[in-house]
């Protein structure tokens, strides 16, 4: 009687594989891809605030590049995430969007220099850790 359960764990096995998409994309994106999506074209290919559509915006973004020269040569990363994901507050805020649906996800735990360790959105981190790249030496 063996056979009846095995059997069924088969045809299980066969249905979930059927069920796979095959040939999509992956979701998983590099913190490099959402800067060059979501930021590039505000804050340029380097972060200097000099993209295409800089030029629209009444006030000039933000100098990405400069972010740790003006934090005392140690780059902000909670501060960045939180302007990244809206949380900046009014006095932050400016033009800039709130990319928090765009970056929404599976998250990793994320120890912000405080010692908690909090779920935080991959992409976003990845995004931070991209944007330490691009600080001027």
């Amino acid at each position: 009687m063996r056979i009846a359960p095995t059997a069924a764990a088969i045809g299980l096995s066969a249905l979930l594989f059927a069920c796979v998409e095959y040939g999509k994309p992956s979701e998983k994106t590099s913190g490099a891809e959402d800067y060059n999506s979501y930021c590039a074209a505000c804050h340029g290919p380097t972060g200097k605030g000099d993209g295409e559509a800089a030029t629209g915006l009444g006030k000039k973004p933000a100098d990405l590049s400069t972010l740790a020269a003006r934090n005392k040569g140690a780059f902000p990363t909670t501060k960045v995430m939180a302007q990244i994901w809206g949380y900046a507050g009014k006095k932050g805020k400016g033009v800039m969007p709130d990319f928090a649906p765009l970056l929404a996800g599976e998250t990793m735990p994320y120890d912000g220099g405080d010692g908690i360790a909090t779920p935080t959105p991959i992409r976003l981190v990845e995004l931070a850790e991209y944007l330490k790249t691009l600080q001027v030496k």
